[in-house]
Parts: C-alpha cells; sequence; structure tokens
C-alpha cells in the first residue's frame, strides 16, 4: 500500500514540515548535482552519513555525534527521497498542527537520532553508512498513531497486476506498517546493515508514540 493523502485537515501552515522537505531536497541535489565527481558524493556521505561501527567504537558517540542529525538529510536516489518526502508531506502537518512549530522540530530531531541510535546498536559492525530521514519520518507515523488513529488515508493498493484506491483508517494503516517493518528487520539481523534500515524504522516509530505524549498539546482534531 501506498499512501497518497489523508483526510485529516490542520488549522496552520507545516511551515517545518516544508522547511525539512526543502532541506532534504536541496542537500540531494547538492550531492547528486553539485559535487565535482561520484568520488566526492561518496566522501560526503561516509563524512555525514551515520556510520554504526564509528558510533560504535570508544569515544565514537561524541566524535561522531553530529552525524546522528546530518545522516536524517542525506539520500541515495531520486525513489529514496521522493517516498520519504511523501510520507513527510502526507502525515507530518497534522502532528506539527498539534506540537507547534518548535516543539515538532524538536520532536522530529530526537526521533531521528532514536531511529539512527537503534540502527547503529543493531548493526555495531556495519562500516555502511547510514542516511535518509525515514527513521525520523517512522517517528512521525508513530505520532500520527497516537493522535489521530481514526484519520483515513487514501491509499494505492495493488491486487495482483491491478491496482486500486481504498481510504484505510490510520489504526489500520500504521500498525501494518509497522509490522512489515518489525518482520522485514528481524530477517535483516546479521546481513551487516545494508539495504533497508528497517530497525530505524522500528526504533523512530515506537520512539515517536512514546514522546508524542510529551510534545503534544491536548487540542482535539478532526480525524482523532
Amino acid at each position: 500500500m501506498i499512501p497518497l493523502r489523508d483526510y485529516n485537515p490542520s488549522s496552520s501552515r507545516p511551515v517545518v514540515t516544508i522547511l525539512l522537505i526543502l532541506a532534504c531536497t536541496a542537500v540531494f541535489l547538492y550531492t547528486t548535482y553539485g559535487l565535482s565527481s561520484a568520488a566526492a558524493g561518496e566522501r560526503f556521505v561516509l563524512t555525514y552519513g551515520a556510520t554504526p561501527a564509528v558510533l560504535a567504537a570508544p569515544g565514537g558517540l561524541v566524535t561522531a555525534a553530529p552525524t546522528l542529525v546530518t545522516s536524517l538529510f542525506l539520500h541515495g536516489g531520486w525513489l529514496h527521497l521522493l517516498g520519504n518526502m511523501l510520507y513527510l508531506w502526507i502525515f507530518a502537518d497534522n502532528v506539527e498542527d498539534r506540537m507547534g512549530h518548535g516543539g515538532f522540530l524538536i520532536f522530529y530531531l530526537l526521533v531521528g537520532v532514536v531511529s539512527v541510535l537503534t540502527h547503529a546498536f543493531v548493526n555495531r559492525a556495519s562500516t555502511l553508512p547510514l542516511i535518509g530521514a525515514s527513521g525520523a519520518i517512522a517517528g512521525v507515523l508513530g505520532a500520527y498513531l497516537v493522535l489521530f488513529p481514526r484519520a483515513r488515508i487514501r491509499s494505492l493498493a495493488f491486487i495482483g497486476f491491478f491496482f486500486t484506491t481504498v481510504a484505510i483508517p490510520a489504526i489500520v494503516f500504521l500498525p501494518l506498517w509497522f509490522l512489515m517493518q518489525f518482520f522485514f528487520g528481524l530477517g535483516s539481523i546479521g546481513t551487516g546493515g545494508g539495504g533497508v534500515a528497517w530497525w530505524a524504522h522500528i526504533g523512530g516509530f515506537l520512539a515517536g508514540m512514546v514522546l508524542v505524549l510529551i510534545f503534544a498539546r491536548r487540542r482535539p482534531r478532526s480525524g482523532e
């Protein structure tokens, strides 16, 4: 299932969400088209991506601490970027509306850091840098589930060679999404940490469900 939109209007402009999308896009364009060579792009990712083996080394959490945040703004390709930004655009505006702009930014960065640390803990020996906003966005999904369980998500569903669109309640869509991450995450243990960062998604989602209780203001919205 691919989310297309939600039926849950917000009352304020999602300024931080828009800025995050612009920042991720700008960094991607710079790393893809602004650097002098592919080798320069690889060095950029190695410098600003979060490498589990580096973080797990003695003193690594101190020396490599900035990568816990910088890695959230790097993406490895157009599909990686566009997929993440689609989820962010659909789900983050309502969460930002409930938390306020400043609170949402702090929340987003915190769940992002937790997601990176979760991935690094499970894949401690990996020398492959983690990049992407998906862990932080998973935290947004966890918060959305807590705040708006009855909101409907218009989704693209595939049935064999055919597809259709269906409106699925968040209380169904998001737990199914999480279960998929969890089972794929179990299957990825011991594979070296390459490919999709399933455990970043798992850690971010659970962190979002917990931290939303601290950051969300009690203001009922449609879709609750």
